[in-house]
């Protein structure tokens, strides 16, 4: 089995490599090829890959190259975890909206429409070249804004599922407050990525015993702290959302916050450095407790079970993916992608059956679902005012003076990787 990470100079790429080797009798990988631009990166991290490879004993090979076309030859599947732009696009996608008074963000909000328009593109270019190499290659998407680029992927024919490790995490926290094994777990979660709900927690499988409202009842304040949200809020609600809900239900606490200390991106951009000194250690054949910081926690079990299921291995038959609607949720379109528990197999992604959803989420679900429409059309034809429309569509801008503004600001700071501006 060949797998090739897009982006495998990434500071993340550790953690995956950890759960392959780890994780092996799940996944047998025979060949993994990391492909990044950024040579010196790349050697740094495949040294690391190839003894952490050799601490477990994997007998698997590594490699590394900058050639994507030969990375992606004959692989069976591809994981995407590409940053268009670097840390450094990442810093001005959350400080420019700031100076309209619009959270700052990398996923949401004008800052993930920025890392749209510059990532679908050439998400797009690396699916066909995946196709042309090999047509029943799996493409597994964990470059973010994940909704919109797996829509784009699926809406151009490619064998595409989006994977996120928010659900993954959130299982991770409440087995451990509940006192069970995670694989126990099982979470009624719905919604978009990055805007997601858990209405459920079973326990033993998606029949299971709803255990939310004594998780709640037992552990409300850790789960409320966990999301920076006050615990009364859980109490009304009567579930989790996600900690990306806050820049909805928080927006002018999050604004007044985001401009009074580091950016997120500066923070990564330090540790990243770090890191990266840390992998040359030639002693050093582990990933290091530094890396947890990073972010992406649970990222490699979580993308292992997803490539294990689709390439016919020992994979979880239920997983929770971003995957086409089809009916799913009805109030939504069928094309739309959202972020579910689901089955997996060597066909692919088919969501379970979902429970009737509260208007309090379904309304603003359907709405940011008209805001990716918007934006994945801007992504795909470009122009200012298709900028303009998907900004004046999204909940956290919604007023026509913002959204010219930050039309502005976006155009402006991401000229370089606009083919159209």
């Amino acid at each position: 089995m060949k797998l090739t990470v897009v982006g495998g100079g990434s500071t993340y790429t550790p953690e995956l490599v950890d759960g392959f080797a780890r994780l092996r009798d799940t996944l047998p990988v025979q060949e993994l090829v990391l492909v990044d631009p950024a040579a010196d990166r790349l050697e740094l991290v495949g040294g690391l890959a190839r003894r952490i490879f050799a601490k477990q004993g994997h007998t698997g090979r590594v490699v590394t190259t900058s050639d994507l076309d030969a990375a992606v030859d004959g692989a069976d599947a591809v994981l995407l975890q590409l940053r268009v732009g670097g840390q450094a696009a990442r810093e001005r996608d959350e400080t420019w909206p700031l100076e309209c008074g619009c959270v700052g963000q990398e996923t949401t909000g004008a800052g993930g429409l920025a890392k749209a328009l510059r990532t679908v593109p050439v998400v797009l270019d690396i699916a066909e070249r995946v196709r042309r190499a090999n047509p029943g290659a799996w493409i597994i998407d964990f470059t973010n804004p994940v909704g919109i680029v797996t829509r784009a992927l699926l809406g151009a024919g490619h064998r595409a599922v989006g994977l996120c490790n928010v659900a993954i995490g959130l299982q991770r926290k409440f087995a451990a407050l509940l006192g069970v094994a995670p694989a126990d777990v099982h979470l009624d979660h719905v919604g978009l990525n990055h805007l997601t709900w858990e209405t459920g927690v079973r326990l033993g499988g998606p029949e299971g015993e709803d255990v939310l409202p004594r998780l709640l009842a037992e552990h409300g304040e850790a789960v409320a702290a966990d999301l920076r949200l006050p615990p009364p809020l859980l109490d009304r609600l009567g579930v989790v959302p996600s900690y990306y809900l806050r820049y909805y239900y928080a927006h002018d606490e999050v604004v007044d916050e985001l401009r009074t200390k580091p950016s997120r991106a500066a923070e990564v951009a330090a540790m990243e450095r770090q890191l990266l000194e840390m992998y040359g250690d030639p002693a050093l054949d582990e990933k290091p407790g530094l890396l947890a910081g990073r972010g992406g926690a649970y990222y490699s079990e979580a993308a292992v079970d997803l490539a294990a299921a689709l390439l016919g291995g020992e994979g979880s038959p239920y997983q929770v993916v971003n995957t086409y609607n089809r009916g799913t949720l009805p109030f939504l379109p069928d094309d739309a992608v959202i972020e579910v528990p689901a089955a997996v197999g060597a066909k692919g992604a088919t969501p379970l059956p979902v429970a009737a959803v509260d208007p309090l989420y379904a309304g603003l679900m359907a709405s940011v679902t008209a805001y990716e429409d918007l934006a994945l059309d801007a992504a795909l034809r470009g122009g200012r005012e298709r900028v303009f429309r998907a900004l004046l569509a999204h909940p956290l801008v919604g007023q026509y003076a913002y959204a010219e503004q930050l039309t502005d600001r976006l155009i402006a700071h991401n000229r370089a990787h606009l083919a159209w501006a």
